[in-house]
C-alpha cells in the first residue's frame, strides 16, 4: 500500500464517530428461526415454519423472497449452494446449484483490449466492451430454481405454490425505497442505465431513486413483471423455468440482445446432490461445500489453525489468536491461488480477487433441529445489470468468473462450471451444539466463516457474543485488515507482524463479510445477522 493510499484509508476512517456503538442482539427461541439479509425474507421463511413447514420449506420461501426484496444480490437469475442437516437421521447433504458457461459461448467475442485489468471484481485482463462483466454476453446458466426444486423434492412438506406465495406478494407490493435502496442503486447506476429494462426498473428519470423525507410518504419501484413471473412459476412448477414457456422467453430475450444462453442450456441444467466436505476440527465436525467453492480452502485454514497452540485459551481470542487467524488464512489463500478452475485436479481452487458484498446468505433452523445454510448470488451487484424485459428477472454475470485469457486453468470455455467464493457450513461441536453459518462478501466470506467457527467452537461463545466480536480480514494477499474495535494490544501486535490496515464495521461499503447464522443447543435455537447490515435480521415464529 502506498503512503497516499494509507493516508486516504485513515482519512475515511477518521470521518466517523469513535463513540458510536452498533449492536444487534441475537434471537433465542424454542421455535424455528430464519436469519437472512432482509427482514421481510426472514419473515417469509418464519411464516412457513409457523404453518408447519420443514426447515427446507422455509429455505425455499426465503430464497424466492430475497429475490424480490434484495434483487441485486440474488434471485432466480443466479446460482448458489446449500448445506442441509437432517436431525432425525443425523445426515448432512449438499445441493449444488452453481452456474455454468453457456454451451454456445463464442470465445472470439471476448477479445482482450491490452489495457490492463478489468475494473470489476477480478484482476482478469480487460475484455473489449467489458462484455464479460455486464450485458447479455456475461450471463451464465442460472441454477437457483433447480436448486430449490431438488430441495423441495427431497424434503419439503408444503406445496411448491405455497412456498412461492410470499415472494409473489412482496414483488407485487413493489420495491420499497429507503436510504439503503438509494445507496445500492446508486452503486450500480452507471451500468444499469445501459439497458432499457434495467433503467426502467431501478432508475427514475435516469437517476437513483431517493427516499421521501415525509414520515407518511413512500417511494416504491414497481416489480409487476417479476411478480407475474413468480406467480406463473408458482403455478406451473420449477421446470417451467428450464423447459416451459418461461424458458423460451428467457432464451429468446437473451439471444435477441446478443447473449449466448439458449433453451438447450436451460433444459439440460440440473442441480446436483453432493456429499459434503467433512472437516474434523478439535473434536468438532464442520460440514462444508466441496468442489468449486471455498470449502476446501476453509479445510486448509482450519487444519493450520488446529495445529496452532494457544487458540481457544481464555474467554476470547487474544493477540496470538488473531495472528494465528491471519497466518492460517494467508497460507490457505496462497495454496488456493496456485491453481484454479473446472479442470481435473483443480476443482478445489479459485483465483478470485477482492469483491464487494454481492451475494445473499441465509441460515435456517426448525423446531426439530433440521438446519440449512444457503448462499445464492448473481456474482456482481446487479449481476449482468441486464433485466429481461418481459419477465423482470435480473440476470447473473457468471461469465465474469472465468479468466478471459486463453490457456489458463480457469480460462473461459463453453459449458464450464463457475468458480465461487461462497462457503456455507453446518458444524457440530463436541458437546452437541450445532451451528449453521455463511456470509456474503466475496473473498471476505472465508475469513468471517472461519473466525465465527473458532469463536463458537474454540471459545464456546453463543451467537450473540460471536456476532459482536471484532474480526480481521486476511483475504487481500499480504494486507491484514483489523476492526478498529479490537483491543489496543491486539491491534499493536497485528501492526507489528503484518502489513496492517484498519476499518470500521459499517454499512456501505462493507469492509468485512456479512454473515447470517443460526445455532442450536439442546432444544433451544438462536439466530443472528451482521450488526452493520440494516436490513438483515433473525426472525422466529
Amino acid at each position: 500500500m502506498t503512503a497516499g493510499a494509507g493516508a486516504g484509508m485513515r482519512a475515511l476512517r477518521d470521518n466517523f464517530s469513535d463513540a458510536q456503538v452498533i449492536r444487534k442482539p441475537a434471537v433465542t427461541s424454542a421455535a424455528g428461526i430464519v436469519a437472512a439479509q432482509h427482514k421481510k425474507a426472514a419473515q417469509a421463511g418464519a411464516e412457513v415454519l409457523a404453518a408447519g413447514g420443514d426447515c427446507v420449506d422455509a429455505a425455499i420461501a426465503t430464497s424466492f423472497a430475497l429475490g424480490a426484496v434484495e434483487p441485486w444480490m440474488s434471485g432466480v437469475g443466479g446460482g448458489g449452494v446449500m448445506v442441509l442437516y437432517r436431525a432425525r437421521e443425523r445426515r448432512y447433504e449438499v445441493i449444488d446449484f452453481g452456474m455454468r458457461a453457456p454451451q454456445g459461448l463464442v470465445l472470439a467475442d471476448f477479445a482482450l483490449t491490452g489495457e490492463g485489468a478489468a475494473s470489476d471484481l477480478f484482476p482478469w485482463p480487460r475484455v473489449v466492451g467489458d462484455r464479460n462483466i455486464h450485458g447479455p454476453g456475461s450471463i451464465a446458466v442460472p441454477g437457483v430454481v433447480a436448486g430449490m426444486e431438488l430441495a423441495h423434492q427431497r424434503h419439503a412438506r408444503l406445496p411448491w405454490k405455497e412456498l412461492l406465495a410470499p415472494a409473489v406478494r412482496l414483488a407485487g407490493e413493489g420495491l420499497l425505497v429507503d436510504w439503503f435502496t438509494t445507496e445500492i442503486v446508486a452503486s450500480g447506476a452507471a451500468d444499469l442505465r445501459r439497458y432499457d429494462a434495467s433503467r426502467a426498473a431501478y432508475l427514475i428519470d435516469g437517476l437513483p431513486p431517493a427516499a421521501m423525507w415525509g414520515i407518511r410518504s413512500e417511494v416504491r419501484l414497481p416489480q409487476a413483471n417479476l411478480a407475474a413471473t413468480l406467480a406463473a412459476l408458482a403455478a406451473s412448477g420449477p421446470r417451467d423455468f428450464y423447459e416451459g414457456d418461461l424458458a423460451a422467453r428467457i432464451a429468446a430475450e437473451v439471444g435477441a440482445a446478443g447473449g449466448y444462453l439458449s433453451r438447450a442450456d436451460l433444459a439440460a441444467y440440473r442441480a446436483v446432490l453432493r456429499a459434503p466436505l467433512a472437516i474434523p476440527y478439535r473434536g468438532a465436525q464442520v460440514m462444508a461445500t466441496p468442489e468449486l467453492t471455498a470449502g476446501p480452502t476453509l479445510a486448509h485454514a482450519l487444519r493450520v489453525l488446529e495445529r496452532t497452540p494457544g487458540v481457544g485459551a481464555g474467554a476470547g481470542p487474544d493477540a496470538g489468536a488473531y495472528i494465528a487467524y491471519a497466518l492460517a488464512l494467508q497460507e490457505a489463500y496462497r495454496e488456493r491461488l496456485k491453481g484454479m478452475g473446472d479442470a481435473d485436479g483443480r476443482r478445489a481452487l479459485g483465483a478470485e480477487h477482492l469483491a464487494p458484498a454481492c451475494t445473499s446468505h441465509f441460515s435456517v433452523v426448525d423446531r426439530d433441529g433440521n438446519m440449512a445454510a444457503v448462499t445464492q448470488t448473481l456474482l456482481s451487484i446487479f449481476g449482468s445489470r441486464f433485466t429481461l424485459p418481459s419477465s423482470g428477472i435480473l440476470m447473473n454475470n457468471g461469465v465474469m468468473w472465468f479468466d478471459p485469457e486463453p490457456g489458463r486453468p480457469n480460462s473461459l470455455a463453453p459449458g464450464r462450471r463457475c468458480l465461487t467464493n461462497y462457503t456455507p457450513v453446518i458444524a457440530a461441536a463436541a458437546d452437541g451444539r450445532m451451528l449453521a453459518v455463511g456470509a456474503s462478501g466475496g473473498r471476505r466470506i472465508l475469513p468471517a466463516v472461519m473466525q465465527l467457527l473458532s469463536l463458537t467452537l474454540d471459545y464456546g461463545m453463543d451467537l450473540d457474543a460471536a456476532i459482536h466480536t471484532p474480526r480481521i480480514d486476511a483475504s487481500e494477499g499480504a494486507i491484514v485488515i483489523g476492526d478498529v474495535r479490537l483491543p489496543a494490544a491486539v491491534r499493536a501486535a497485528l501492526a507489528a507482524r503484518f502489513d496492517y490496515a484498519e476499518a470500521r464495521v459499517q454499512t456501505m461499503p462493507m469492509k468485512f463479510a456479512c454473515p447470517s447464522a443460526v445455532a442450536r443447543s439442546g432444544a433451544s435455537n438462536s439466530g443472528a445477522t451482521e450488526i452493520a447490515q440494516p436490513w438483515a435480521d433473525a426472525v422466529t415464529h
